[in-house]
């Protein structure tokens, strides 16, 4: 099993017992570090590899430093990380003594694996669980910083490096990145970094609020400014005095608003609706989006000048993918938390087979997504571990070889087709059409469909079984001998039943049609890979009168 956490400390004189100790704690699911004495276990603990530590299992009975003398040491430089305590020498006032010192257990030494792997599973869930609750405070003080963010990947702690930097100073801050990947945490960890720590950290989804509204909640309104405005409104942006302003998904502000954003910056002052003089404002501005601003300037739809006082500090956060080795660290993170909220708390460990599924599958949602698949894993675990069956969707996209993002070419795709030649064909990119594939150029003549002498021959192209007939033709006329199972992945048809090219609309629907399927009705990561705006592809869906089903709309 993947325990919900990760790594043990040994601290024993004896190798023999030392060892045994490792190779349980191993069998048990964990890794283990072992060290041969008490003054060993305080260096590592107060190194920056003991901020790995989650466990520490101490022998009481030490040369240099005993037991005792490790605890007193661990609280006096206020870690707090779980201890058991085991020796040979039972005795009541040993164990009460190791208790009353901090210690969480004791055992008598030659303890049963059963036993240890008891105390283990126990205080790993209970320190998982401290260390949620201590980020969900830390988050709602302000106090969030960069050493509670789950990571362990190099992409990442550069992310980290530049933004510490970042709260050192009063600059404006960019972060990019794909939807789900953690901009709003990474806005928090510079605010509480910086010196604006514990202020208020106030959050704005621009893409959520109504077009006629977004003036009123970012600059508030006067009593009497217009109809309805019964009373006095403070806006944003003066709820974040002396604090952070997190303006996400910025870039789906209009271009009116974007000026009084552009001299809110520069001022430092905002203009409430039916206010007689400007308001001054002492704010951090922090803004994020999933699009490309630079994009958005060359088609008009972003102010330049706006843009250049944004993007005065960029951060770009890479999506979950090109971070595989977070999974299981995040696993673990969200299997305390959703374990405790739904009364599960049996639900203590990850099967390594479903861990290594989870890092196979190409999180197009990235973080959230996998938070969300974590929940329904948790609700729906029969056991006391989670297993590869309790993530239906990612078992059914990974073993089925669906073609999510970032899973292996030979996952995602099925194996080449064989030629009337006998030859092997070369595949495609998913996301490519080739030029045979689109002209038909390679196709003999004579093979065309209705142009051989059987022409006129077998269901007519008007009815469903000719028209299937003709489909089969056409595969078969462009290199696909084993047409009647199916194109191959990433095909799109040329011709139509009459062995004609057919109208571009017609290519132009089933290419979108197509991408909605590959990508699971995400209507956005679609239009992006269609290189189209939003607006652009539901305008073409209602043209060609395609149906953007509901599920397609729930995966937004």
């Amino acid at each position: 099993m993947i325990p919900t956490s990760g790594r043990i400390l040994i601290a024993d004189d004896d190798p023999v017992q030392r060892r045994l100790v490792e190779e349980a704690v191993k069998r048990f699911g964990y890794r283990a570090r072992s060290v041969e004495n008490g003054a060993e276990a305080v260096a590592l603990l107060s190194s920056p590899e003991g901020a790995d530590i989650d466990l520490l299992i101490l022998d009481l009975v030490m040369p240099e430093l005993d037991g005792m003398g490790v605890i007193t040491r661990l609280r006096e430089m206020k870690k707090a990380v779980p201890i058991i305590v085991q020796t040979a020498h039972a005795g009541i006032d040993a164990a009460v003594n190791a208790i009353r010192a901090g210690a969480q257990d004791f055992v008598v030494k030659p303890v049963s694996p059963e036993r240890l792997e008891v105390a283990i599973r126990t205080f790993m869930k209970m320190s998982a669980l401290e260390g949620e609750i201590a980020r969900i405070h830390k988050q709602t003080s302000g106090t969030f910083t960069f050493d509670d963010i789950v990571t362990r990947s190099e992409a990442m702690e550069r992310v980290i490096r530049v933004g510490r930097r970042a709260a050192t100073s009063h600059i404006p801050v960019l972060i990019e990145g794909e939807s789900g990947v953690g901009k709003e945490l990474i806005a928090r960890a510079i605010q509480g970094t910086s010196e604006r720590r514990s202020k208020p950290f106030v959050t704005v989804n621009c893409g959520a609020i109504p077009e006629h509204l977004v003036e009123s909640i970012l600059f508030g309104h006067e009593k009497g400014a217009f109809t309805g405005a019964v009373d006095k409104h403070v806006g944003k942006f003066q709820e974040a005095h002396g604090g952070t302003l997190f303006l996400d998904e910025v870039g789906e502000l209009s271009l009116d608003i974007q000026v009084k954003l552009l001299r809110a910056l520069q001022e430092g002052e905002i203009d409430p609706i039916g206010a007689r003089r400007p308001v001054k404002v002492d704010f951090r501005l922090i803004s994020a989006t999933n699009r490309r601003l630079v994009d958005l300037v060359k088609d008009g739809a972003f102010r330049e000048d706006l843009y250049y006082r944004l993007n005065v500090f960029p951060l770009w956060l890479p999506p979950l993918r090109d971070r595989r080795e977070d999974i299981p660290d995040l696993v673990r993170h969200f299997l305390a938390r959703f374990a405790a909220e739904e009364g599960r708390s049996h639900i203590s460990a990850v099967a390594p087979d479903a861990v290594a599924m989870l890092q196979a599958y190409g999180w197009p949602g990235n973080i959230r997504q996998l938070e969300n698949a974590v929940f329904r894993a948790v609700v729906l675990c029969e056991g006391d571990h989670l297993v590869a069956a309790d993530f239906p969707q990612v078992q059914a996209s990974v073993g089925g070889g669906e073609g999510q993002p970032g899973t292996a070419p030979a996952q995602t795709r099925p194996p080449a087709s064989k030629p009337a030649g006998g030859e092997v064909a070369g595949e495609a990119p998913a996301s490519e059409v080739s030029a045979n594939e689109i002209s038909g150029s390679e196709t003999p003549t004579s093979e065309m469909p209705g142009s051989g002498p059987d022409r006129g021959a077998g269901p007519q192209a008007g009815s469903p079984s000719g028209a299937e007939d003709a489909r089969s033709r056409d595969l078969a006329g462009q290199g696909f001998a084993d047409a009647g199972q199916g194109a191959p992945f990433g095909y799109l048809r040329c011709l139509d039943d009459h062995g004609h090219i057919r109208a571009l609309d017609e290519v132009e629907a089933d290419m979108i049609r197509s991408a909605i399927d590959h990508y699971g009705g995400r209507m956005t990561e679609v239009a992006r890979r269609l290189s189209i705006g939003r607006s652009t592809l539901y305008r073409k869906l209602k043209d060609y009168g395609l149906d953007a089903t509901q599920d397609a709309e729930a995966a937004e």
